[in-house]
């Protein structure tokens, strides 16, 4: 039961982000990294970047550090991507500016999509 319910769960929340891929991908806006702030709270966004780390993959809530030529920002997930994203891979991805943490921070990525893409597709 330990290992069954939080499989259950995870499916269940992958599937509830997979229905909010296709509203994403027609309301974010393309973004640098550098243009992402707390002005933007709220706001849909598609960056595409490289992964330079990836944290607490194994605990079905990743977080990666997305680089573009601009900057660098964290892009969180609360559920596990339904691809096996690594460092180096150069992604694409959707998601909402929020603050890192409820009333304080700065601006982080809270993501419904991370998928790779191909180099020659990065801008």
């Amino acid at each position: 039961m330990l290992l069954i319910i939080p499989m259950i769960l995870n499916y269940m929340s992958q599937k509830q982000y997979a229905s909010l891929v296709p509203m994403y991908e027609a309301e974010a806006k393309n973004a640098r990294i550098r243009e992402i702030n707390l002005n933007r709270l709220g706001e849909p966004v598609r960056i595409k970047g490289v992964v330079e780390q990836v944290y607490f993959q194994f605990l079905n809530r990743p977080q990666y550090l997305v680089a573009d030529r601009t900057g660098e920002i964290s892009v969180k997930m609360f559920t596990s991507p339904m691809e096996d994203v690594q460092k180096g891979d150069v992604v694409e991805v959707l998601g909402t500016v929020v603050k890192r943490y409820i009333l304080t921070g700065d601006a982080v990525i809270n993501c419904v999509s991370i998928r790779k893409v191909k180099n020659n597709q990065q801008s």
